[in-house]
């Protein structure tokens, strides 16, 4: 299949960040785009104002004339893997049309750029964006398909004027990230995740292994040091490993952080470690570990790339960081608001061990949104030792996406695991005037559903 010879494009699901980057690309190439999805949403306002026409009925009369069974050889349909049961797409695929998955769609795309792709079940959102951001400011132009929205450029999609690189997020669901053969690879982490796809730890890792084993003859393979001894190197390639650890060949040290920024220096194995050398010197806007592990596999593959340490480090400086990441909202003597995206259990302790070590004599109030039944489920022991590290915890309904509810596991199951002291579960309606009435101190929300919906009134009663 030709990506490039459709001229009409029509995605199911559009407003999903993955499926919205593909429909900003295509309109850049000119085509006309269409689209359905479930829910109105700021992003897809935003889209529309793009002048892309999308439906929010799942009608087949709702769907452009131009899609019609006489002529489909110009017409291609995407779907997002949340999309079931949905009319739209039964009348597209009962009628022979060209239909792919948003992954395939991306690896047809990715063919024709030199490919870097960021792949984990942690980091590769903040990794991506901050790579793309490094290749901009050093001028190596880079198309990205990107899983969140840059504070820099207030996107989830840049466009390359020149069409030589693509930065694009590698999705390990649904084995989605196996339709892309990248010239480089990253790896963040290889934590249990998605059992309802894979079933066990292992079937995820062999699917990462099948991943890695894609990257190009002459590539290179990034790997945090913990999880290499899966990995070997690319066909006439290079495997490069990183951490805190010299072990490594890229590797971090001398740690400083508060809320505002996190510094730190890079060292490489082969080089001796030059503490005047100013170049190696790190100031990023993300405070935490786990970020400075992003950053660091970030200047790994911008190294792969000859692009020098003055130029990256600078970048790093320049970056404004990620919505939804360690989104830091208020920060007074009085208060603070801290809104993260974490929904995985090692995602949840990463972020809340951040904000106890960067406010340690203050009283932490979470607010966590559970997403998915399966996980919840699945995880259920590890949320609650990562939640009970809390002063007050309160537990929303959990956020189903596009799963149906699974008996016996919903937000008081895991409550109920939690030792907090102060816990409370609380309708996603409630939680402004349940927190108008507490005296809060700092306070972290977490989750990747709609709880983000809550950011600006949470702050408004803050304040």
């Amino acid at each position: 299949m030709n990506i490039k010879s459709f001229t009409h494009i029509y995605l199911l699901g559009i407003g999903g960040i993955g499926m919205s980057a593909l429909a900003r690309y295509f309109v850049s190439q000119n085509k006309k785009v269409y689209g359905y999805d479930k829910v109105k949403s700021a992003l897809t306002l935003s889209l529309e104002g793009e002048g892309i026409d999308i439906s929010y009925s799942d009608n087949i009369n709702t769907i452009p004339s131009i899609f019609n069974a006489d002529d489909i050889s110009n017409q291609l349909v995407i779907y997002s893997s949340a999309i079931s049961d949905n009319r739209i797409y039964d009348y597209f695929s009962s009628n022979s049309f060209n239909i792919c998955k948003r992954a395939q769609a991306l690896g047809l795309i990715s063919q024709h750029f030199y490919t870097i792709a960021i792949a984990g079940t942690h980091g590769k959102t903040t990794t991506s964006i901050m790579l793309a951001h490094i290749l901009k400011q050093a001028n190596v132009d880079c198309t990205a398909f990107l899983g969140g929205m840059s504070q820099n450029y207030n996107t989830n999609f840049l466009l390359s004027n020149e069409n030589n690189y693509m930065v694009v997020e590698a999705d390990e669901y649904d084995r989605s990230f196996l339709y892309l053969n990248p010239n480089i690879a990253i790896i963040t982490s290889l934590d249990s995740d998605h059992l309802d796809i894979y079933g066990n730890h292992n079937e995820l890792i062999n699917s990462f292994k099948k991943f890695a084993s894609q990257v190009k003859d002459d590539g290179y393979l990034i790997i945090e040091e913990s999880i290499s001894e899966h990995f070997s190197s690319p066909k006439n390639g290079k495997l490069h490993t990183y951490s805190n650890s010299t072990k490594s060949d890229y590797y971090y040290k001398d740690v400083t952080q508060n809320i505002n920024k996190v510094e730190f220096s890079f060292g490489r194995k082969d080089r001796i470690f030059d503490n005047n050398n100013k170049s190696n010197n790190v100031v990023l806007s993300m405070p935490g570990e786990h970020n400075i592990s992003n950053a660091l596999a970030a200047i790994v593959a911008s190294s792969c790339l000859n692009i020098k340490d003055d130029i990256i480090t600078n970048a790093i400086s320049s970056f404004n960081g990620v919505k939804r990441r360690f989104d830091v909202h208020l920060c007074t003597d009085n208060k603070v608001f801290i809104d993260d995206y974490a929904h995985h259990p090692k995602e949840v302790i990463s972020t809340i061990k951040t904000v106890k070590h960067l406010f340690p004599q203050r009283l932490l109030t979470v607010v966590f949104q559970p997403h998915l039944y399966s996980r919840t489920q699945d995880f259920a022991s590890e949320f609650a030792d990562a939640l009970s590290l809390v002063d007050n915890l309160i537990i929303l309904d959990i956020y189903p996406a596009r799963e149906v509810p699974i008996t016996g596991v919903d937000s008081e199951m895991l409550l109920n695991l939690c030792s907090n002291f102060s816990k409370i579960t609380c309708k996603k309606n409630n939680l402004v005037s349940v927190l108008s009435n507490q005296d809060v101190d700092v306070l972290l929300t977490l989750g990747a559903g709609d709880i983000s919906d809550l950011v600006n009134p949470i702050k408004e009663i803050l304040i």
